[in-house]
């Protein structure tokens, strides 16, 4: 405070020195434009003598005396302010003059002696509230009030000092810049102001500074360009930080008034992390009847980035020769999730290991980033159905073979490590007749009725294998018997044919065809 009354002291010394030179009278050379005729006559009324025309040519005439005027904002004082003295070359000592002041403020603002012309500033003024005041100056009779002059026109200014703090109208601010930035690296800028006078002294020339936020973040001073200060900001280690700013007018000195505002930096995501599994080693049971396309297992790749530089793609790329895996990713949860694409076969293979990459969809600045980790597939034996040696067994008999003649043999087996017992039977569905029969144990098929070829030459029967552990495993076949021609039918002819000849028919004449 007591730095603060020592400037408003050396600004009001200022101010009366100001005030002390604009309030000397001078002599115009030639009257103001706005002096009237009949003011210049009356100028030199009473002072006629010998030589009256010739005084009335030579004499310099005289008008108002004053520059621009000036009274100190928020000055206050147990006394009303003297702003300035209004003087005019009628004024010789005469008390029949009289000063009149109108326009802005006057007679509740400012005051005027009517005897002196001395203005008094009767309020504290605010120069941001009023920078100036327009008034209007008059000298008139005392007696008549009949004005003397034209009335003049001035202006008093309020002088400003330092009484407004920079203010940070658009905080607080929120910004955004890419982790790892480089040193200089541009984030925002701030922008504060101040209601002072820009013109007059340092009252609103500001400088900027870092309160808090350092040694992260730095500013420059003039235009309050907020910038990268420290190398490699991390965002997985530090993804927010709020920085404090100061606005101080008087251009940074002491003595100088301030204002704050916070800038909250967010930094900003880039890709500079690899995809990274949790587990070097994976282990599934696959059962060997999954079914084609659906998922037996699934893998997962953590990322510390966000957003796209998190998502990653999976592949396998080794352990899957024969191509019975493949690999999708789920783009919601990102997991690499495992499936077949041809069936498992416990008694072929029962282990499988494979060697699974998660490559970034986006490349870091280093190239693609990835990892790559063991999956172990176990294959599970499941309860299969028999199989037979063929799909389709072809089968020929003669028409003639006997009744319960062995006809040909199907054979299925289980493929499983039990080796469950087989039985077969013939679905009666496709042997509506019975002809044929097969042996339950040992799968022999038997005629059970009598062939004829020239009726059905093809029969087409379906003969199903079951386990005996479990019957509800069943597996079918196609048998296809073709029946062969034996010599078992006479000639005939097609008619009985009664032929003529003429009795002079020659030796080898065609006559009739049967």
């Amino acid at each position: 405070m007591p730095k603060r009354l020592e400037e408003m002291q050396r600004d009001l010394w200022t101010y009366l020195l100001l005030v002390w030179i604009t309030c000397i009278p001078y002599s115009s050379t030639a009257p103001f434009a706005n002096q009237s005729r009949s003011l210049q006559s009356g100028a030199t009324a009473g002072h006629r003598g010998p030589n009256e025309g010739q005084r009335i040519l030579s004499r310099a005439k005289r008008g108002w005396v004053w520059n621009q005027m000036f009274v100190l904002e928020e000055f206050e004082g147990p006394d009303p302010i003297l702003v300035g003295r209004l003087h005019t070359d009628l004024d010789v000592g005469s008390k029949n003059i009289k000063y009149v002041l109108a326009g802005e403020g006057a007679g509740t603002i400012f005051s005027i002696n009517d005897k002196t012309g001395d203005i008094h500033a009767m309020k504290r003024l605010d120069r941001e509230e009023k920078a100036e005041y327009t008034l209007m100056a008059q000298v008139i009779n005392r007696d008549t009030n009949e004005p003397l002059e034209p009335p003049s026109e001035f202006i008093i200014k309020v002088q400003d000092i330092n009484d407004n703090s920079p203010q940070f109208i658009e905080g607080p601010y929120v910004a955004s810049v890419p982790e790892m930035s480089q040193v200089g690296t541009s984030v925002t800028k701030v922008t504060a102001t101040d209601a002072d006078d820009p013109v007059y002294g340092n009252s609103a020339k500001l400088v900027y500074s870092i309160l808090e936020g350092q040694p992260y973040f730095s500013i420059d001073p003039n235009t309050a360009t907020i910038g990268i200060a420290l190398p490699g900001m991390d965002r997985e280690i530090r993804d927010e930080y709020m920085v404090v700013i100061q606005a101080k007018d008087m251009g940074g000195h002491m003595g100088g008034l301030s204002g704050t505002t916070t800038v909250t930096v967010r930094l900003t995501d880039i890709n500079d992390n690899p995809p990274k599994f949790a587990k070097n080693f994976y282990d599934f049971v696959f059962p060997e009847d999954l079914g084609l396309g659906k998922p037996g297992g699934k893998v997962k790749a953590t990322d510390k980035d966000v957003g796209e530089n998190a998502k990653s793609i999976y592949s396998i790329i080794g352990g899957n020769e024969k191509g019975v895996f493949e690999i999708t990713t789920d783009s919601q949860t990102q997991e690499g999730i495992l499936m077949i694409k041809k069936p498992l076969d416990f008694e072929m293979q029962k282990h499988f290991n494979l060697t699974v990459e998660a490559t970034n969809v986006r490349y870091g600045p280093t190239g693609p980033y990835k990892d790559t980790t063991t999956v172990r597939i176990a294959v599970e034996d499941s309860d299969e159905p028999p199989i037979f040696t063929r799909p389709t067994y072809v089968l020929e008999v003669h028409e003639n073979t006997a009744i319960n003649t062995v006809i040909g043999v199907v054979t299925a087996r289980d493929p499983d490590a039990t080796g469950s017992p087989i039985r077969y039977f013939i679905d009666r569905h496709t042997d509506l007749e019975r002809q044929f029969n097969v042996n339950v144990d040992d799968g022999k098929i038997t005629l059970a009725k009598p062939l004829d070829r020239e009726t059905d030459m093809w029969h087409n029967i379906t003969v199903t294998a079951s386990e005996v552990r479990n019957n509800s495993q069943i597996s079918r076949a196609i048998v296809a018997i073709r029946v062969l021609d034996i010599n078992d039918n006479a000639p005939e002819f097609a008619a009985e044919y009664e032929p003529f000849v003429c009795e002079n028919g020659k030796p080898g004449q065609i006559f009739h065809c049967i």
